[in-house]
Formats: structure tokens, C-alpha cells, sequence
């Protein structure tokens, strides 16, 4: 039997370039609290394990400690904000759509496996006009369980109609390398996105620069996990 072949994508720095509008409703939500806006360049790299976590990392930088109430307060107004403001500024990365024809052509289907919470996810896919290509779109929320465990991603395959053994992850963070290995897949790393540790010391299967590389990294993945 032939499996149907999938390919997994994290969203925020591997699929869209998501950073201009959440460190804008980062800042939105920390000028409200007088707290001096946080440059672009630098706070990109706190992107990446969901809402609550990139402000808790804002609030650190700044070296402002508060509790947990309100943390939840200026969570619900970054949500709020960000949901308004979500493609005012983000944009897939480019060369991706051509690469997903590429793919798509070749029998692939497609998922996002993602932090972010599903309803904001499909909110950004569907204004930027992307969400018809996926198979699956999960976030956290979900399935009740975050990257690295692999469990969101087993059952995101399985929302896809795929089978985790014909699966390759891509991403550009720990959280997407960890989740793949814990699920025994494969995994791409794509150098344009959003960490704290290079992505090439993550040491994921390929690594690529641009998403006009991602159809042959994919391919020769495949064809690895096809010999014997």
C-alpha cells in the first residue's frame, strides 16, 4: 500500500512572516502598561511558543515582573488587538506558493502544525488566502497539547488523512525539531525564521535559505526514507 505523503508546516516564521504585527500587538499591549515599544529586529526571536510566552519574554527584557492575573489580563488585549491586526503587515515568505504547486502536484497533501491557537491561525491563512491548501490546520488549543509533544502532531497528520510514517515536518525552531523527533519524522529547518538558537545547530535533516529549496529538500527526504 501506497501512503499518502504529507508535509507539516509550523506557521509563524516558516510559513508567514508573522513577526511585523505580534511584536505590534506586543507593543500595544506593553505601551498600555508604559512600557517603552520593543524593536522589531531584536524581539523576532521571541516569537514562537504562542501569545502568553512572547509576553511574558517582553515583560523580561524590560525586567518587569507581574503576576499571574495579570498576565492573563494583557493576554486577552494582546489576542484581542493582534486578532483586529493580523495581516496588516504579515506576508507569506516568498517562493512558498510556487512551492507548494511543486508539491501539491507531486501527490503531496499539506497540514500546520502550529503553537499558535487554531482560530487565529485559520483567521491569518484565510485573509492571505491560503488556508483552501491545507488538508489540517491546528493550533495548541487543539488538541490540548503544545509542540514538542508529539501527540499535535500524530493527530494533526491524522486530521490530514496522512500517516505519520510519510510525514516530514518543516519548521524554523526547537519546538519543530523536538516535535518531529519525538515523532520519528524527518524534519526541514528553514533559515529565514524565528529563534533563539540557530536553526543549523538544531541540526534538522535539511536545512534551507529560501522556499524555492523546500520541493527538492522535501524530495530528497522522500526518497531517503524510501530505500531500504
Amino acid at each position: 500500500m501506497i501512503l499518502p505523503r504529507t508535509v507539516v508546516f509550523d506557521l509563524d516564521g516558516t510559513l508567514v512572516d508573522t513577526a511585523p504585527d505580534l511584536i505590534a500587538a506586543l507593543n500595544f499591549v506593553l505601551g498600555r502598561e508604559g512600557i517603552a515599544p520593543l524593536p522589531l529586529h531584536s524581539a523576532r526571536n521571541m516569537i514562537g511558543a504562542g501569545a502568553r510566552k512572547l509576553i511574558e519574554r517582553g515583560l523580561e527584557v524590560e525586567g518587569v515582573a507581574m503576576g499571574v492575573a495579570d498576565i492573563d489580563r494583557l493576554m486577552r488585549d494582546f489576542i484581542d488587538y493582534y486578532a483586529a491586526h493580523i495581516a496588516d503587515a504579515s506576508r507569506p515568505f516568498e517562493g512558498l506558493e510556487a512551492a507548494l504547486d511543486d508539491l501539491g502536484a507531486q501527490g503531496y497533501r499539506f497540514a500546520v502544525c502550529t503553537n499558535k491557537l487554531e482560530w487565529l491561525s485559520k483567521r491569518l491563512l484565510d485573509q492571505l488566502g491560503l488556508s483552501r491548501r491545507f488538508s489540517a490546520i491546528c493550533g495548541a488549543d487543539t488538541f490540548g497539547v503544545a509542540k514538542p509533544d508529539p501527540v499535535i502532531l500524530q493527530q494533526t497528520v491524522a486530521r490530514a488523512g496522512g500517516h505519520i510514517a510519510a510525514t516530514i515536518m518543516v519548521g524554523d525552531a526547537g519546538p519543530d525539531i523536538g516535535v518531529a523527533r519525538r515523532a520519528g519524522i524527518p524534519v526541514i529547518g528553514v533559515e529565514f525564521g524565528y529563534t533563539d538558537v540557530p536553526i543549523a545547530d538544531l541540526k534538522p535533516d535539511r536545512l534551507i535559505g529560501h522556499m524555492r529549496d523546500l520541493a527538492d529538500a522535501v524530495n530528497s527526504l522522500g526518497q531517503a526514507a524510501a530505500r531500504p
